[in-house]
């Protein structure tokens, strides 16, 4: 079988919507290696296909060729590439963000779209006018034309058919997975030489994800006035929103206290999450939440949000609070650290419930949405 992707979040995307793109080319090239896979994206080099596949050769980059798609390349993506997957003969393909290329319901080839969240629609006032305008157009085009829809919980199989008015039974959930550097013990000698590297604190918690305002790095910056000697380490980037924590922090002399990490490996990541007290991830709202799971893969503790889709990632053993609460934010800190015993189970039982989230268990899932559309 010939399956073809929409790549280019694979090869020019490091967050989430990159991650999940890799990560579903990697773990089905690796447990259905008798299939060829197709990754279509504007721009790529050698070394990116290596970084996450390792070469695999069950895989195959596709970039434009002509002059014309070289030079037009957001054209070629959303719609000149129909040409390309019939020339390839692709048998299936598989928008994994959103998209899917005009015209190729004209073929007879099979599309699969993934929804990732629909906060633009929910959460209006967090995106330009434009921007909304342009993602509704995009996301419902790719709905209506699709063969199936994956969405990545059950809150946004919901927001699909409620925003969109999909038909259910045209929507299947297929959870995420994450990164398999997560999934193993870091050495100890590692684990010390990222902290050393980046002088990090022998004892802190750790926050996760873009520094923007759904986030809601605010209310745990808040909660740390409330935990005098608690320190903070913050992996992601941002612009406006972290400028105002920024300002926050330095207002509240919390600059001692507060470590931001950008740039920093995904290996060197995994050693971060295992020498941390816990994860707080309190996003106002989420599609699913990858760094509930790595957490949980990590085998550190987890304080996320009570309602939503973050039930669905983190299980019955994550913490669930009210995400604008610094009392219940900073109750929940303390009933963790004061008690090892509830340590020790949420890290145990939390790593438990991951194992719904592995490799082998995202690519069945995934496949068996194909194998839907071409059986019929």
């Amino acid at each position: 079988m010939k399956i073809g992707f929409d790549a280019k979040r694979a090869f020019l995307n490091n967050t989430g919507l990159g991650n999940y793109s890799r990560d579903a080319i990697r773990v089905l090239s690796h447990v259905f290696p008798k299939n060829n896979y197709f990754l279509f994206t504007p721009k790529a080099h050698e070394k990116h296909h290596l970084f996450f596949l390792n070469g695999r050769a069950n895989t195959v980059t596709r970039t434009p060729k002509s002059f014309i798609n070289k030079v037009f390349k957001s054209y070629w993506r959303s719609k000149s590439v129909v040409k390309d997957l019939v020339s390839d003969k692709i048998d299936l393909f598989h928008g994994l963000s959103h998209e899917l290329p005009l015209g190729i319901e004209k073929t007879n080839i099979k599309t699969v779209v993934s929804i990732h969240d629909l906060i633009f629609i929910r959460y209006p006032q967090l995106f330009r006018s434009l921007d909304r305008k342009i993602y509704y157009k995009k996301f419902k085009s790719a709905c209506d034309r699709s063969d199936k829809i994956i969405a990545v919980s059950k809150q946004t199989k919901q927001d699909v058919i409620e925003f969109f008015g999909i038909p259910e039974e045209k929507i299947d959930v297929v959870y995420q997975g994450c990164n398999d550097v997560f999934h193993h013990d870091v050495p100890d000698k590692t684990k010390r030489e990222v902290q050393i590297k980046y002088n990090l604190p022998e004892d802190y918690i750790l926050s996760v994800g873009s520094i923007e305002e759904r986030k809601n790095l605010l209310t745990i910056l808040k909660t740390l006035i409330e935990l005098p000697h608690q320190k903070l380490v913050v992996i992601g980037s941002g612009k406006r929103y972290k400028m105002e924590c920024i300002r926050f922090i330095k207002k509240h002399d919390l600059s001692d206290r507060v470590f931001f990490l950008t740039g920093i490996e995904t290996e060197e990541m995994a050693a971060v999450y295992q020498n941390a007290q816990m994860l707080i991830y309190p996003s106002v709202f989420e599609g699913f939440g990858i760094p509930i799971l790595e957490a949980l893969f990590s085998k550190t503790p987890v304080i996320s949000t009570k309602q939503g889709c973050f039930i669905e990632a983190g299980g019955p053993y994550t913490k669930y609070i009210d995400p604008l609460s610094v009392h219940e934010m900073k109750e929940a800190v303390l009933e963790i650290q004061h008690s090892t015993d509830l340590q020790n189970t949420m890290a145990s039982k939390g790593f438990e419930y991951a194992q719904n989230f592995t490799d082998h268990k995202i690519a069945s899932n995934l496949f068996q949405v194909y194998n839907t559309l071409l059986d019929d």
